[in-house]
């Protein structure tokens, strides 16, 4: 029987052991360089976003306080006045644009003998188109009708209509016309209404 001390014995892999536990231990501390790495990185970006949105947040604040300032600071009286204002300027423009002289002209040329008119009344509606409202005096239905017609035969005048009719008592019919007044002179003449047809007879 051989008896032999193992403690006393050379142990000959002792360097590929070693050489493993560097290894081992090269490769821990790499991963845990790069892990504090990565925790580093992230704190510092979390710190920068946090910083992001606390000045967005400084500013909104900022935003809001300005808009209310600015709501606070507008005179809605004023700006009444102003649409107002606005709207009186406009009117100015369509009277400007608005012909007396050219208008008689027409009437006068499209008039027929039995028929006088005794008002008329303008107005600027929605779009800024002119409304005639026209009272007549006539001897019948049939003068109306044909004053209507010479009207239309214009084109200066749409949408003719007849509002209201009644019956004097004198005979006389009165009536209340309506119409879209669309002017449109002609170059140099400042009217493109036809000649005037002399009458031929008294009016009533």
């Amino acid at each position: 029987m051989i008896r032999s001390n193992l403690a006393t014995r050379p142990f000959y892999n002792e360097g590929a052991v070693r050489f493993w536990l560097l290894l081992v231990a090269l490769a821990v501390a790499a991963a845990t360089v790069f892990n504090v790495s990565r925790v580093l990185y992230y704190s510092q970006s979390d710190t920068e976003l946090a910083s992001a949105a606390s000045r967005d947040e400084a500013r909104a604040a900022e935003l809001r306080a300005s808009a209310a300032q600015l709501r606070a600071s507008v005179d809605t009286q004023q700006v009444t006045l102003a649409s107002i204002e606005a709207r009186q300027a406009n009117d100015l423009i369509d009277r400007r644009t608005f012909s007396w002289t050219e208008l008689f002209n027409r009437f006068e040329a499209t008039l027929p003998r039995n028929v006088r008119i005794t008002a008329v009344q303008p107005r600027v509606e929605g779009g800024r188109r002119i409304v005639l409202t026209i009272t007549l005096l006539a001897r019948g239905v049939e003068d109306v009708d044909e004053f209507m017609e010479n009207l239309e035969a214009t084109g200066a005048f749409a949408e003719l209509l007849s509002r209201e009719e009644h019956v004097t008592d004198d005979g006389q019919l009165v009536s209340s016309l309506e119409a879209v007044y669309v002017p449109k002179p002609a170059a140099g003449s400042g009217t493109d209404a036809p000649e005037p047809v002399p009458p031929e007879g008294p009016r009533p």
